[in-house]
């Protein structure tokens, strides 16, 4: 239906109108895009320290109290503005990198599958699939324990989904560059599905094989939650670590391409709107929004140096899956205020699918606010701060109508 840059903040703006738009692209701004795009960046440099031990995160370049710098923070803020002034060049050399890294990777995934399920260690699989629709706790010794607290056990469920979701919420960022792509009607739909199909196929096959390689404790209580590691050690020894760094970094590199050259077009559909810096709103030579995208690299560097990029993502969590709620609802609300727009795409399963997925969104944030509240409150205020600079943001372009400068 809106087929133009920006994405899910189009989406909300156009159902909900400019105010609940503002605070998803102020939270995608403050966290969630630019706390990624910072925590994935010092990702790449902590399993390159594998190989070149000075890059690493414990090492210290500057101490300063309880502030200091390693080296692997401002290694990433070198590589966040190297991504970003390959993307300021133009759409076509940011591409040829996600094309590039994206084939790589999902090449090294699926030969790490095939040597894992090759490799399979019977004794392993069939131990783990013992049982294998009873929930338990399973202590860090490696015993099962019964729940006996079921909203306890739906509250762990939820904590647990935490983690996905940061894995899969980039799923929707072809839609911020919505108006460079070619048909966008048919091919956004089509980037969507095949895009999310693959990723949870690929998901699903590595979680099956870290099952056929690696006792449940194993993963349970894998160093760091390094999993991937540990299933890299059991199958191909103690170069596993070195071939799981290899995988994770060609990985983040390929990431922060993607997410850098998407952001970005969500803070120049804001601009649009009077509802960002003007700048963010004007294209460069190379006809992409090059000053939101330096902006959006001055964020991401911040909190690469700020060491809590990690503790954002866990707090945001829970404010994506609010804004996806909205986003979904939106739809029935469109058929409302819309219901002759051009619909090229049709939603399937409508209403009882959305419906479907607007209460398990309500389910977990439910469960977070009660039982991880520390993923909850953090991420909504910081969403909330930016409500009294939506309205002064909205009163300055008043203003600056009823009184234009001479």
């Amino acid at each position: 239906m809106y087929p133009k840059a920006g994405g899910q903040y189009v989406y909300l703006r156009e159902a909900y109108g400019p105010p609940i738009a503002f605070l998803y692209g102020w939270s995608l701004f403050t966290v969630i895009q630019t706390g990624t795009i910072a925590a994935v960046g010092v990702s790449f440099y902590k399993f390159l320290a594998y190989f070149i031990p000075e890059v690493g995160e414990d090492k210290i370049l500057l101490s300063l109290g309880s502030f200091r710098v390693s080296p692997a923070q401002v290694l990433a803020i070198a590589t966040i503005f190297l991504l970003t002034w390959i993307n300021s060049r133009g759409i076509r050399k940011g591409k040829i990198i996600q094309t590039s890294f994206t084939l790589t990777k999902v090449g090294s995934m699926i030969g790490l599958i095939l040597f894992g399920f090759i490799l399979l260690k019977n004794h392993v699989w069939q131990t783990n699939w013992t049982q294998a629709w009873d929930i338990h706790q399973i202590s860090p010794d490696g015993i099962l324990h019964n729940y006996t607290d079921k909203p306890a056990l739906w509250g762990a469920v939820a904590a647990a989904l935490v983690g996905a979701i940061v894995s899969y919420d980039a799923w929707n960022n072809v839609t911020f560059v919505a108006g460079e792509i070619t048909n966008p009607k048919r091919n956004i739909g089509l980037s969507l599905l095949l895009g999310t199909l693959i990723v949870t196929l690929l998901y699903v096959l590595l979680n099956l094989m870290f099952t056929a390689v690696l006792p449940l404790s194993g993963i349970a209580t894998a160093e760091k939650d390094r999993v991937g590691i540990a299933a890299a050690n059991a199958i191909f020894g103690p170069v596993g670590t070195g071939v799981i760094a290899v995988m994770i970094m060609i990985a983040t590199f390929g990431c922060n391409n993607g997410m850098i050259l998407a952001g970005a077009r969500v803070y120049y559909s804001m601009a649009k709107d009077g509802l960002f810096f003007k700048r963010t709103g004007e294209l460069n030579e190379q006809s992409v929004p090059g000053f939101a995208l330096w902006l959006q690299a001055g964020m991401a560097s911040v909190l690469c140096l700020s060491g809590k990029y990690g503790d954002l993502l866990d707090m945001i969590s829970f404010v994506v899956v609010i804004f996806y709620i909205l986003t979904i609802f939106g739809i029935f609300i469109l058929r409302v205020k819309h219901p002759n727009h051009d619909r090229p795409y049709k939603a399937i399963g409508y209403p009882v699918l959305p419906a479907i997925y607007i209460l398990m969104g309500l389910a977990f944030c439910g469960l977070l606010i009660v039982y991880k509240p520390g993923f909850t409150w953090p991420g909504l205020i910081i969403t909330l701060i930016g409500v009294p600079i939506y309205y002064f943001r909205r009163n300055r372009n008043k203003n600056a109508l009823v009184n234009p400068p001479e």
